[in-house]
Protein backbone atom coordinates (compact mmCIF):
# COMPACT_ATOMS: atom_id res chain seq x y z
CA UNK A 1 0.00 0.00 0.00
CA UNK A 2 3.06 2.79 1.40
CA UNK A 3 5.12 1.47 -2.20
CA UNK A 4 1.97 2.29 -4.74
CA UNK A 5 1.41 5.80 -2.66
CA UNK A 6 5.05 6.93 -3.13
CA UNK A 7 5.48 5.36 -6.77
CA UNK A 8 1.83 7.76 -7.45
CA UNK A 9 3.58 10.37 -5.99
CA UNK A 10 6.69 10.16 -7.34
CA UNK A 11 4.86 10.65 -10.44
CA UNK A 12 2.84 13.15 -9.54
CA UNK A 13 6.30 15.06 -9.39
CA UNK A 14 7.31 14.65 -12.72
CA UNK A 15 4.10 15.86 -14.72
CA UNK A 16 4.89 18.96 -12.53
CA UNK A 17 5.92 21.79 -15.32
CA UNK A 18 9.27 23.47 -14.49
CA UNK A 19 8.91 27.30 -13.48
CA UNK A 20 10.40 29.85 -15.85
CA UNK A 21 13.18 31.94 -14.99
CA UNK A 22 13.77 35.42 -15.81
CA UNK A 23 17.24 36.24 -16.74
CA UNK A 24 18.43 39.09 -14.50
CA UNK A 25 20.09 41.61 -16.80
CA UNK A 26 23.44 42.74 -16.82
CA UNK A 27 24.90 46.23 -15.79
CA UNK A 28 27.02 47.98 -18.08
CA UNK A 29 30.15 48.58 -16.34
CA UNK A 30 31.06 52.71 -16.67
CA UNK A 31 33.66 53.18 -19.33
CA UNK A 32 36.41 54.20 -16.90
CA UNK A 33 39.60 55.15 -18.75
CA UNK A 34 42.52 53.87 -18.15
CA UNK A 35 46.20 55.56 -16.55
CA UNK A 36 46.95 55.84 -20.19
CA UNK A 37 44.57 57.28 -21.44
CA UNK A 38 44.84 59.81 -18.64
CA UNK A 39 48.10 60.38 -19.32
CA UNK A 40 47.53 61.17 -23.21
CA UNK A 41 44.75 63.77 -22.07
CA UNK A 42 46.57 65.16 -19.42
CA UNK A 43 49.28 65.41 -22.00
CA UNK A 44 47.06 67.05 -24.08
CA UNK A 45 45.84 69.64 -22.30
CA UNK A 46 49.72 70.38 -20.99
CA UNK A 47 50.72 71.05 -24.71
CA UNK A 48 47.95 73.22 -25.01
CA UNK A 49 47.81 75.30 -22.23
CA UNK A 50 52.77 75.20 -22.68
CA UNK A 51 52.15 76.20 -26.16
CA UNK A 52 49.46 79.20 -25.12
CA UNK A 53 51.93 80.27 -22.11
CA UNK A 54 55.25 79.66 -24.85
CA UNK A 55 53.69 81.96 -27.67
CA UNK A 56 52.48 84.82 -24.79
CA UNK A 57 55.94 84.54 -23.14
CA UNK A 58 57.31 84.91 -26.76
CA UNK A 59 55.35 88.16 -27.41
CA UNK A 60 56.32 89.65 -24.18
CA UNK A 61 59.33 89.21 -24.83
CA UNK A 62 60.10 90.69 -28.10
CA UNK A 63 57.60 93.11 -26.69
CA UNK A 64 60.22 94.04 -23.82
CA UNK A 65 63.36 93.83 -26.40
CA UNK A 66 61.64 96.16 -28.53
CA UNK A 67 60.71 99.12 -25.95
CA UNK A 68 64.71 98.36 -24.42
CA UNK A 69 66.06 98.96 -27.94
CA UNK A 70 63.64 101.86 -28.70
CA UNK A 71 65.03 103.50 -24.94
CA UNK A 72 68.10 102.96 -25.76
CA UNK A 73 68.33 103.85 -29.44
CA UNK A 74 66.23 107.21 -27.93
CA UNK A 75 68.97 108.10 -25.72
CA UNK A 76 72.21 107.46 -27.85
CA UNK A 77 70.68 109.00 -30.60
CA UNK A 78 69.97 112.46 -28.48
CA UNK A 79 73.37 112.39 -26.23
CA UNK A 80 75.02 111.82 -29.87
CA UNK A 81 73.29 114.68 -31.52
CA UNK A 82 74.64 116.65 -28.70
CA UNK A 83 77.82 115.38 -28.88
CA UNK A 84 78.00 115.92 -32.88
CA UNK A 85 76.55 119.74 -32.38
CA UNK A 86 78.50 120.95 -29.34
CA UNK A 87 82.04 119.36 -29.70
CA UNK A 88 83.55 120.98 -32.76
CA UNK A 89 82.26 124.57 -30.68
CA UNK A 90 83.83 123.53 -27.25
CA UNK A 91 86.88 126.15 -26.56
CA UNK A 92 88.36 127.04 -23.40
CA UNK A 93 87.10 130.62 -24.04
CA UNK A 94 83.70 129.83 -23.71
CA UNK A 95 84.23 128.13 -20.79
CA UNK A 96 86.57 129.81 -19.05
CA UNK A 97 85.56 133.18 -19.83
CA UNK A 98 82.32 135.59 -18.54
CA UNK A 99 79.91 137.31 -21.44
CA UNK A 100 80.51 141.24 -22.47
CA UNK A 101 77.95 142.79 -24.30
CA UNK A 102 79.99 145.81 -25.27
CA UNK A 103 82.85 143.23 -26.89
CA UNK A 104 79.96 141.27 -28.09
CA UNK A 105 82.30 138.37 -25.90
CA UNK A 106 80.28 135.07 -25.12
CA UNK A 107 81.00 132.93 -21.86
CA UNK A 108 79.44 130.29 -19.73
CA UNK A 109 82.24 130.30 -17.06
CA UNK A 110 79.32 132.14 -14.24
CA UNK A 111 76.52 129.82 -15.24
CA UNK A 112 78.66 127.01 -14.83
CA UNK A 113 79.84 128.02 -11.43
CA UNK A 114 76.07 129.50 -10.76
CA UNK A 115 74.94 125.82 -11.38
CA UNK A 116 77.50 124.70 -9.21
CA UNK A 117 76.80 126.51 -6.25
CA UNK A 118 72.88 126.08 -6.57
CA UNK A 119 72.65 122.60 -6.52
CA UNK A 120 75.33 122.03 -3.38
CA UNK A 121 73.15 125.18 -1.15
CA UNK A 122 69.83 123.31 -2.32
CA UNK A 123 71.27 119.68 -1.55
CA UNK A 124 72.56 121.04 2.27
CA UNK A 125 68.95 122.24 2.94
CA UNK A 126 67.50 119.70 1.11
CA UNK A 127 68.83 116.16 2.51
CA UNK A 128 68.33 117.07 6.02
CA UNK A 129 64.81 118.26 5.93
CA UNK A 130 64.25 115.49 3.75
CA UNK A 131 65.49 112.63 5.45
CA UNK A 132 64.69 113.70 8.47
CA UNK A 133 60.78 114.21 7.78
CA UNK A 134 60.76 110.54 6.40
CA UNK A 135 62.59 109.54 9.71
CA UNK A 136 59.91 111.02 11.92
CA UNK A 137 57.03 110.07 9.31
CA UNK A 138 58.11 106.47 9.90
CA UNK A 139 59.73 105.54 12.86
CA UNK A 140 58.30 108.26 15.56
CA UNK A 141 54.75 109.71 14.59
CA UNK A 142 51.99 107.76 15.92
CA UNK A 143 48.79 109.40 14.46
CA UNK A 144 48.40 107.29 10.90
CA UNK A 145 45.64 110.12 10.11
CA UNK A 146 48.21 113.03 10.14
CA UNK A 147 50.79 110.74 8.43
CA UNK A 148 48.67 110.05 5.55
CA UNK A 149 47.02 113.62 5.23
CA UNK A 150 50.98 114.83 4.93
CA UNK A 151 52.23 111.98 2.12
CA UNK A 152 48.86 112.97 0.23
CA UNK A 153 50.11 116.41 0.45
CA UNK A 154 53.77 115.55 -0.26
CA UNK A 155 52.47 113.39 -3.46
CA UNK A 156 50.22 116.67 -4.48
CA UNK A 157 53.08 119.03 -4.05
CA UNK A 158 55.18 117.04 -6.32
CA UNK A 159 52.88 117.14 -9.37
CA UNK A 160 52.62 120.80 -9.22
CA UNK A 161 54.48 122.70 -12.40
CA UNK A 162 57.49 124.21 -11.52
CA UNK A 163 56.43 127.41 -12.78
CA UNK A 164 53.93 127.54 -10.00
CA UNK A 165 56.47 126.64 -7.66
CA UNK A 166 58.55 129.99 -9.28
CA UNK A 167 55.84 132.67 -8.42
CA UNK A 168 55.32 131.32 -5.16
CA UNK A 169 58.85 131.55 -4.88
CA UNK A 170 59.27 134.67 -6.01
CA UNK A 171 56.61 136.35 -3.58
CA UNK A 172 57.35 135.02 -0.38
CA UNK A 173 61.48 134.38 -0.42
CA UNK A 174 62.09 137.32 -2.64
CA UNK A 175 59.24 140.08 -1.81
CA UNK A 176 57.84 138.60 1.60
CA UNK A 177 61.38 137.63 3.07
CA UNK A 178 63.35 140.23 1.31
CA UNK A 179 65.78 138.36 0.34
CA UNK A 180 65.48 139.78 -3.78
CA UNK A 181 65.99 138.25 -6.65
CA UNK A 182 69.27 135.66 -5.57
CA UNK A 183 70.22 132.30 -5.78
CA UNK A 184 69.67 131.81 -2.26
CA UNK A 185 65.56 132.43 -3.58
CA UNK A 186 66.27 129.91 -6.27
CA UNK A 187 67.63 127.29 -3.50
CA UNK A 188 65.21 127.66 -1.43
CA UNK A 189 62.42 127.31 -4.07
CA UNK A 190 64.20 124.37 -5.29
CA UNK A 191 63.91 122.92 -2.15
CA UNK A 192 60.21 122.94 -1.71
CA UNK A 193 59.97 121.30 -5.00
CA UNK A 194 62.40 118.43 -4.42
CA UNK A 195 61.55 117.66 -0.39
CA UNK A 196 58.65 115.74 -1.96
CA UNK A 197 60.53 113.42 -3.88
CA UNK A 198 62.97 112.64 -1.41
CA UNK A 199 60.98 112.55 1.41
CA UNK A 200 59.40 109.76 -0.65
CA UNK A 201 62.14 108.10 -1.75
CA UNK A 202 63.57 107.72 2.09
CA UNK A 203 60.21 106.63 4.08
CA UNK A 204 59.76 104.07 1.08
CA UNK A 205 63.46 102.56 1.93
CA UNK A 206 62.74 102.92 5.81
CA UNK A 207 59.85 100.56 5.28
CA UNK A 208 61.56 98.07 3.35
CA UNK A 209 63.88 97.61 6.71
CA UNK A 210 63.06 94.34 8.44
CA UNK A 211 61.75 94.52 11.76
CA UNK A 212 63.79 91.82 12.86
CA UNK A 213 66.72 94.53 13.05
CA UNK A 214 65.22 96.97 15.52
CA UNK A 215 64.04 94.63 17.46
CA UNK A 216 67.84 92.89 17.78
CA UNK A 217 69.23 96.23 18.36
CA UNK A 218 66.33 96.92 20.99
CA UNK A 219 66.84 93.02 23.01
CA UNK A 220 70.94 94.89 23.21
CA UNK A 221 69.33 97.98 25.14
CA UNK A 222 69.95 100.31 22.32
CA UNK A 223 68.32 103.50 22.26
CA UNK A 224 65.51 104.81 19.39
CA UNK A 225 67.74 107.16 18.18
CA UNK A 226 70.82 104.85 18.04
CA UNK A 227 69.14 101.85 16.46
CA UNK A 228 68.58 104.82 13.80
CA UNK A 229 71.87 106.12 13.08
CA UNK A 230 73.38 102.71 13.37
CA UNK A 231 71.04 100.17 11.90
CA UNK A 232 68.07 101.63 10.04
CA UNK A 233 70.03 104.61 8.37
CA UNK A 234 72.55 102.61 7.02
CA UNK A 235 70.57 99.55 5.50
CA UNK A 236 68.64 102.02 3.77
CA UNK A 237 71.00 104.44 2.03
CA UNK A 238 70.62 103.15 -1.11
CA UNK A 239 66.97 104.32 -0.98
CA UNK A 240 68.46 108.15 0.49
CA UNK A 241 71.19 107.98 -2.65
CA UNK A 242 68.19 107.16 -4.96
CA UNK A 243 66.58 110.50 -3.91
CA UNK A 244 69.35 112.70 -4.32
CA UNK A 245 70.05 111.73 -7.60
CA UNK A 246 66.24 112.12 -8.76
CA UNK A 247 66.49 115.58 -6.93
CA UNK A 248 69.73 116.57 -8.57
CA UNK A 249 68.50 115.78 -12.09
CA UNK A 250 65.79 117.94 -11.32
CA UNK A 251 67.73 120.80 -9.96
CA UNK A 252 69.98 120.81 -13.38
CA UNK A 253 67.30 120.67 -15.67
CA UNK A 254 65.03 123.51 -14.24
CA UNK A 255 64.50 126.85 -15.46
CA UNK A 256 61.28 128.58 -15.38
CA UNK A 257 61.09 128.71 -11.94
CA UNK A 258 64.74 130.09 -11.84
CA UNK A 259 63.76 132.70 -13.78
CA UNK A 260 61.32 133.97 -11.31
CA UNK A 261 63.89 133.24 -8.00
CA UNK A 262 67.61 133.33 -9.22
CA UNK A 263 67.50 135.91 -12.13
CA UNK A 264 69.10 135.80 -15.67
CA UNK A 265 72.55 137.63 -14.61
CA UNK A 266 75.65 136.58 -16.20
CA UNK A 267 77.98 137.97 -12.59
CA UNK A 268 81.16 136.03 -11.55
CA UNK A 269 81.09 135.95 -7.96
CA UNK A 270 82.26 133.25 -5.30
CA UNK A 271 79.60 131.09 -3.96
CA UNK A 272 78.40 133.18 -0.29
CA UNK A 273 78.45 136.29 -2.63
CA UNK A 274 76.52 134.60 -5.57
CA UNK A 275 73.43 133.38 -3.44
CA UNK A 276 72.89 137.38 -1.97
CA UNK A 277 73.03 137.72 -5.98
CA UNK A 278 70.85 137.44 -8.93
CA UNK A 279 72.46 134.68 -11.37
CA UNK A 280 71.78 132.31 -14.16
CA UNK A 281 72.47 128.55 -14.00
CA UNK A 282 72.82 126.64 -17.28
CA UNK A 283 69.66 126.06 -17.80
CA UNK A 284 68.49 129.60 -17.90
CA UNK A 285 71.22 130.41 -20.06
CA UNK A 286 70.27 128.02 -22.84
CA UNK A 287 67.22 129.22 -22.89
CA UNK A 288 68.48 133.36 -23.28
CA UNK A 289 70.75 131.73 -25.39
CA UNK A 290 68.72 129.44 -27.72
CA UNK A 291 65.57 131.81 -27.85
CA UNK A 292 66.11 135.14 -27.32
CA UNK A 293 69.82 135.26 -29.38
CA UNK A 294 70.01 132.66 -31.24
CA UNK A 295 72.97 131.54 -30.59
CA UNK A 296 72.56 127.43 -30.96
CA UNK A 297 76.12 126.51 -31.19
CA UNK A 298 76.49 128.06 -27.52
CA UNK A 299 72.95 126.45 -26.39
CA UNK A 300 74.44 122.96 -27.75
CA UNK A 301 77.81 123.29 -25.67
CA UNK A 302 75.83 124.32 -22.57
CA UNK A 303 73.81 121.14 -23.29
CA UNK A 304 76.45 119.34 -23.17
CA UNK A 305 78.46 120.60 -20.37
CA UNK A 306 74.85 119.64 -18.32
CA UNK A 307 75.33 115.91 -19.87
CA UNK A 308 78.71 116.19 -18.12
CA UNK A 309 78.10 117.53 -15.20
CA UNK A 310 74.66 115.78 -14.21
CA UNK A 311 76.94 112.31 -14.74
CA UNK A 312 79.76 113.80 -12.69
CA UNK A 313 77.27 114.28 -9.73
CA UNK A 314 75.73 111.35 -9.66
CA UNK A 315 78.76 109.27 -9.82
CA UNK A 316 79.83 111.41 -6.66
CA UNK A 317 76.55 110.82 -5.04
CA UNK A 318 76.97 107.16 -5.46
CA UNK A 319 80.62 107.38 -4.44
CA UNK A 320 79.60 108.53 -1.42
CA UNK A 321 77.08 106.20 -0.43
CA UNK A 322 79.45 103.46 -0.87
CA UNK A 323 82.03 105.50 0.82
CA UNK A 324 79.76 105.68 4.17
CA UNK A 325 78.45 101.97 3.72
CA UNK A 326 82.16 101.32 4.16
CA UNK A 327 82.28 103.26 6.86
CA UNK A 328 79.82 101.51 8.07
CA UNK A 329 81.27 98.09 8.12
Amino acid sequence: MNSKVISNVSLNYTDVEPVETKAIPKVEEPNIPTSKENTKAYNSITVKLSFRRVAIMFILKYCMLLSVAFTVLLTVSLIGYIVVMSVPNINLDILMSKPSYLTEKIGILPDILNTVYIVIATLIMLIPIGVGAAIYLTEYAKNKTIVSIIEYTAETLSGIPSIIYGLVGMLFFCQFLSFGTSLLAGALTLVVMNLPTIMRTTQESLKTVPSSFRDSAFGLGAAKWTVIRTVVLPSCIDGIITGCILSVGRILGESAALLFTAGFAHALNSMFSALSNAGATLTVALYVYAKEQGEFEVAFVIAFILLVLSMLINLSTKFVGKAMKRKQK
